[in-house]
């Protein structure tokens, strides 16, 4: 079993070692199955409040990294980190004022679909809700549109003044 940890060495874009290059697919099992439980527990607003803490404190060395490197840091990382998911079709790009993320396939929908998973219906939620808090512990915001196997993640200054997240606009997860 490979153990994905922390650090913050900054000898790789990922703020984490791992001794193989990319990941096992069936996390993407365990994140559905553990969103369901605390959806199930603690309802929608313990869920935000789960990934919220997930984004601000466990992700604390990639978004010192953030704070450091901008822009460019973050787009370095979603690189390395879609590099490291397995069945990934994503583009990241660099503008002067913000880093688009296009996930042309979600390879977790993708896995969930094919293993005939009954996906959580808030599951393309859960990246707005930890990627702007990453976002906002960098000092930066982040929005999404799309989901349901293919979405626009969009990082920028949060002086950039975007539109606020419009939670509509994310679709819902469909098995």
């Amino acid at each position: 079993m490979t153990v994905r940890r922390m650090s913050s060495s900054p000898t790789s874009d990922l703020p984490y070692t791992d001794t193989k290059p990319q990941g096992s697919a069936d996390f993407y099992y365990a994140t559905n199955a553990t969103f369901r439980f605390i959806l199930g527990r603690l309802g929608t607003d313990g869920w935000r409040r789960y990934l919220e803490d997930l984004g601000r404190d466990y992700y604390a060395p990639a978004n010192a990294r953030w704070r450091q490197g901008g822009l460019p840091a973050v787009a370095r990382y979603w690189r390395a980190f879609f590099a490291a998911e397995p069945g990934a079709k994503v583009t990241v790009t660099e503008h002067a004022d913000r880093v688009e993320v296009a996930v042309v396939e979600c390879p977790a929908i993708k896995h969930l679909r094919a293993g005939g998973r009954d996906i959580v219906r808030e599951y393309c939620q859960h990246c707005y809700h930890l990627g702007q808090s990453r976002a906002a512990a960098a000092g930066l915001t982040m929005r999404l549109a799309g989901g349901n196997g293919s979405c626009c993640h969009t990082f920028a200054p949060a002086a950039a003044g975007l539109a606020p997240q419009d939670l509509k606009a994310i679709a819902d997860a469909r098995s």
